[in-house]
């Protein structure tokens, strides 16, 4: 009777405890040795994945320098939780050595070693548990981008499937015709190994903003040239997607920025007609259907305390030389983190709510121009079995 009361009492503490959201968990682990093993085990992590999702926690800013040739180290970890929390600088301090942010999918992240290094390596690593593994990362350059492409399905996957992932090294190069264009390389957990992808794409625009934003075995890259970069992972097809609306349509230059909500592709676009939001009903047929909209004095007149002679402001800027007063850096799950003037604020589109992240300040800046901005949740998926 003892070893069925003991049972029941485990079954339903692996029941209680798989609803708990991922961030609680980990301080859970800490109670007693049984609790650590239960919420470790890769059944508990299958069914707390089914049960609660992946929730957004977060957005990693990293700056950088547009010229320099030397990275900047600090990286920061804005909570979406703006109620009581604070900007966390030590997020990375777990690896063997300082990095620079390239991807976030799924709660992994891909890193890269901070240049100049003597030994150049990627890390892919999940900040929750600490796991992280290495890579060589040959002929390195610090232009390139390389995308996270990391799939697990709870509810098809097997409890003893490994965790796997790609990573997708995109590199632009000119050939004798003084023509631009895109070349891929993959690596996978699999094989271990680069290798790369016949395919190409002819494009004279740079990469910028939310490079390699993952959806659905997609990868997408935001372009300079009013255009989204696409690249099918499994089929190695790479096209190229107009926005839904040019820059050349507004008096002033706009700002935008890619981000993934309910398994879509959506554009955040700032100008002087407003915030604007659209979603990608289909990557093969090219269909944007506008989801929000809000004209710049609505925002002010709903947030009055923050925000003050706003439209003056961004119609301010005419030209590309000058620093936008309002830019959306990235966006998850409804939540946009965009920055206005000197503060960094949190926008829920599906809510309606704005509130204030934290200040430039609390970054510790040195160039704020053009960081890298990425969403981030909290994961119990461990990577030492991928």
């Amino acid at each position: 009777m003892k070893k069925f009361q003991s049972f029941l009492n485990n079954d339903i503490m692996f029941d209680v405890l798989s609803r708990i959201p991922a961030k609680l968990l980990l301080g859970l682990k800490c109670i007693s040795r049984d609790w650590h093993h239960t919420i470790s085990s890769r059944a508990f992590i299958k069914a707390q994945l089914e049960n609660t999702g992946l929730v957004l926690t977060g957005f990693i800013l990293q700056e950088k320098f547009m010229w320099c040739k030397v990275d900047i180290k600090a990286v920061n970890y804005i909570p979406v939780e703006t109620i009581g929390a604070r900007v966390q600088h030590m997020v990375f301090n777990f690896l063997p050595e300082e990095v620079v942010v390239l991807a976030s999918c799924k709660g992994i992240v891909c890193c890269r070693s901070c240049l100049p290094s003597r030994e150049p390596t990627i890390y892919v690593c999940n900040p929750s548990n600490k796991e992280w593994i290495q890579l060589k990362w040959p002929a390195h350059d610090r232009r390139e981008s390389i995308a996270l492409a990391f799939d697990f399905e709870p509810s098809k996957d097997s409890i003893d499937i490994s965790y796997k992932f790609k990573l997708v090294r995109v590199k632009q190069v000119e050939n004798m015709e003084e023509e631009l264009f895109f070349t891929f390389e993959l690596y996978s957990s699999e094989t271990r190994t680069w290798r790369k992808s016949n395919e190409i794409c002819q494009c004279d625009s740079n990469l910028i903003k939310n490079k390699g934003i993952y959806i659905g075995g997609v990868l997408h890259w935001l372009t300079d040239n009013d255009q989204v970069l696409t690249f099918d992972v499994e089929k190695e097809l790479s096209w190229l997607i107009s926005v839904p609306v040019p820059s050349l349509e507004f008096r002033t230059v706009p700002e935008a920025c890619i981000g993934e909500s309910e398994g879509r592709l959506h554009y955040v676009q700032v100008s002087e007609e407003g915030l604007h939001v659209w979603y990608l009903e289909d990557c093969y047929e090219f269909k944007w259907t506008l989801k929000h909209s809000k004209s710049l004095e609505e925002i002010e007149r709903e947030y009055p305390h923050f925000f003050l002679n706003l439209k003056n402001r961004v119609s301010e800027r005419v030209s590309l030389d000058s620093s936008p007063w309002m830019n959306p850096l990235g966006f998850k799950d409804g939540v946009l983190l965009m920055k206005v003037s000197a503060n960094l604020f949190m926008y829920d589109i599906k809510k309606n709510k704005m509130a204030q992240a934290c200040s430039i300040l609390d970054l510790n800046p040195q160039s704020t121009s053009n960081p890298t901005v990425l969403p981030h949740s909290l994961s119990l998926v461990p990577l030492n079995h991928a």
